[in-house]
């Protein structure tokens, strides 16, 4: 399948599916986060939606940090690696990510296309799993599938902001139900608040780093290499090795240091 580089109506489809709350089960409703899951008609796809109110973060500092790869590398603790590998536009570019799943799980990785867009006082980066031909699989990592992640992030007031994250996922495998629990009462929370405490603490780090980099906002700054898109085909789940983890039990001894609030 080609890969479609999103335009407006895929950026409105997906800021519609953030605000519209039908068919979502609230699972976690605290200190200002709020976590929805949505049963599939596929148990195997999780698919999440988490919102949380920043009042002193400003819109524009929240989008800095969601792009920024060099900052991310200091607090997103369940991240392994991560990349840019090339851009296609001044607005779209793809990566790798991979992450830390829950002992005993294998870890995952993605090969994803993102594409961002400002839209008015709203932005938005929404991406999906993409095959590319020098980043195939790897041995010692599960090859997820993003059927389609991303935030959107609305100002509130002179200095704040709400973020919203929404995930559609193909873990490529059958998951343990403790996983989907634990992921939307424990992890979902605690990445949200995790994204929050980066914020605060980033004009400080970004004064000391770079400050004036932010291809994100400049293409001209962008030094990554050009990709074609016909070199790209999007990563169709049912092309990538899928395990059976439903059996695995949860680890005690990860309980204290990953579920605790911060």
């Amino acid at each position: 399948m080609p890969v479609q580089i999103p335009d407006d109506s895929d950026f409105a489809s997906f800021k519609e599916q953030c605000e519209n709350h039908d068919g979502w089960i609230a699972r976690y409703n605290k200190g200002g986060v709020t976590v929805w899951c949505r049963d599939e008609e596929s148990k195997t796809v999780q698919k999440l939606k988490m919102k949380i109110v920043c009042k002193d973060v400003t819109a524009e500092t929240l989008y800095d940090v969601l792009h920024d790869t060099s900052y991310r590398k200091k607090w997103d603790t369940n991240m392994i690696d991560t990349f840019d590998i090339g851009r296609l536009t001044v607005n779209a570019d793809v990566g790798y990510y991979s992450w830390k799943c829950p002992s005993p799980l294998k870890n995952r990785d993605f090969v994803t296309m993102r594409s961002w867009l400002p839209l008015g006082k709203d932005y938005l980066i929404i991406n999906y799993s993409v095959k590319h031909p020098q980043y195939p699989p790897k041995k010692d990592y599960v090859r997820a599938v993003s059927l389609l992640t991303g935030y959107l992030i609305q100002s509130s007031g002179a200095n704040g902001s709400t973020l919203y994250y929404l995930t559609q996922v193909d873990p490529r495998g059958s998951l343990p139900k403790w996983v989907v629990n634990r992921v939307s009462q424990f992890v979902a929370p605690k990445a949200m608040k995790k994204i929050y405490k980066a914020c605060l603490k980033y004009p400080e780090w970004k004064r000391k780093h770079n400050p004036n980099l932010k291809p994100w906002m400049y293409p001209e700054q962008n030094t990554l290499p050009c990709i074609n898109v016909a070199d790209l085909s999007v990563q169709r789940a049912d092309s990538l090795e899928n395990i059976d983890e439903s059996g695995l039990t949860e680890e005690k001894t990860q309980n204290n240091s990953d579920d605790e609030e911060t």
